[in-house]
C-alpha cells in the first residue's frame, strides 16, 4: 500500500525523475512548485490519478500547511541549488534554502517522516587525506553548503528524518541542468570539443540521478532501520579527479580535448574522496555507472544546445 507523499520542488531536476518513479511504486504524490523555470517537466504524469500539482512558494505558510496535513512522507526538494546561483541571489537563496526549511520543521508533525537531500559539498576539502565519511568534520566553503549544513543539523534533531548527502549528480532529466560537473563537461565535449582544467587533480564523487531516486525509494521501504541517520549517496567507484573524468568522457567522445592550466585556481575549491559504505550496508547499491551516464548525456545533447538548461 502506497503513502501520501508531498514533494516540494518536485518539478525540478531531481523531482522530474523522482515523482514518476514514486507514482510507479504505488504512492500518491502531491508536488508543490513555483515552476520558476517555466518548465512542464511533469506533463507526462498528469494523467495519473494519484498525482496532483500545486503552484506555490514553499516560503508561504498558508500554501504549504494544508498540504502537510495529508502527507505521510515529506521530500523537500525545493531549493536554489548550487553555489553560483546562491551567490547571485543570496537573499532569495537564504529564505528558500534555509528559512523555509526551518519553518517546515516547526509545523510538521513529529510522526511525519522527512527524507531530505543535502550535498556532500559540505565536506569542502576533506581531511588531510581528503577522505570523508558521515562522521567527518564538515568544512563547507560556499554559502550554499553552509546553509545546507545548518538545515541538516536542525533536521537531525527530529526523530523521523533521513538526510542524504548526495554526490555530484549527473544524467538526463526533463528539467535539465547542464551546470553540474559531469553534465557540464560532457556538454562541452559534445558541443565545444574543448575544456581548460584548473587544479585538475581535485576529486569529486558522482551519482546518477536515477540512483538518487532509487536511494529515496530504498529508504521508504527500509525506513525503520534507516530513520534518524545521515547517509552519503554516491558511486564508490567514481571518486575521480577532474582530469580522470575528462579521460573517461574522451573514451566516448574521442574528439574531446582537455588542457590542464599551468597557473590559476578553480573558484570551486572542493576536493574530497567520499565513502558510501554506510548506505551500502543497508542493502542499497547504485545500478547506473558513470560510463552509461556519459553515453546517455551524449545522446541527450544531440537534442539540447541552449544555456537555459542550467541554474546559472
Amino acid at each position: 500500500m502506497g503513502n501520501n507523499i508531498l514533494v516540494t520542488g518536485g518539478a525540478g531536476y531531481l523531482g522530474s525523475i523522482m515523482v514518476p518513479e514514486l507514482l510507479k511504486a504505488g504512492h500518491k504524490v502531491t508536488v508543490l512548485d513555483n515552476f520558476m523555470y517555466g518548465q512542464n517537466s511533469l506533463a507526462h504524469v498528469c494523467h495519473e490519478p494519484n498525482f496532483n500539482a500545486v503552484r506555490g512558494d514553499v516560503r508561504t505558510k498558508d500554501k504549504i500547511a494544508p498540504l502537510l496535513k495529508d502527507a505521510e512522507i515529506i521530500i523537500p526538494l525545493a531549493a536554489l541549488v548550487g553555489a553560483p546561483l546562491c551567490d547571485s541571489s543570496p537573499i532569495e537563496a537564504k529564505t528558500v534554502n534555509h528559512d523555509s526549511m526551518l519553518a517546515l520543521f516547526d509545523i510538521v508533525e513529529n510522526d511525519q517522516p522527512i527524507l531530505m537531500p543535502t550535498t556532500n559539498s559540505a565536506y569542502g576539502t576533506g581531511d588531510e587525506n581528503s577522505h570523508c565519511t558521515e562522521k567527518s568534520e564538515l568544512r563547507p566553503i560556499s554559502s550554499y553548503a553552509k546553509e545546507k549544513v545548518a538545515v541538516e543539523r536542525a533536521l537531525m534533531k527530529r526523530r523521523n528524518s533521513i538526510s542524504f548527502r548526495l554526490a555530484t549528480v549527473f544524467g538526463m532529466s526533463p528539467r535539465m541542468r547542464i551546470d553540474l560537473l559531469v553534465n557540464d563537461f560532457t556538454y562541452r565535449a559534445v558541443h565545444d570539443r574543448f575544456v581548460v582544467l584548473f587544479e585538475s587533480h581535485f576529486k569529486r564523487n558522482f551519482i546518477h540521478i536515477r540512483d538518487v531516486t532509487r536511494a529515496f525509494l530504498h529508504a521508504i521501504d527500509n525506513y525503520e532501520k534507516m530513520a534518524g541517520q545521515i547517509y552519503n549517496v554516491g558511486l564508490s567507484d567514481a571518486n575521480l579527479s577532474k582530469k580522470e573524468l575528462c579521460e573517461k568522457i574522451q573514451q566516448y567522445v574521442p574528439s574531446f580535448i582537455f588542457q590542464e592550466a599551468a597557473i590559476g585556481k578553480d573558484p570551486d575549491q572542493r576536493n574530497y574522496v567520499v565513502s558510501n559504505k554506510k548506505i551500502e550496508g543497508t542493502g542499497f547499491s547504485p545500478i547506473h555507472s558513470l560510463d552509461s551516464g556519459i553515453q546517455e548525456l551524449a545522446k541527450g545533447y544531440a537534442m539540447i544546445k541552449n544555456s537555459k538548461y542550467g541554474n546559472i
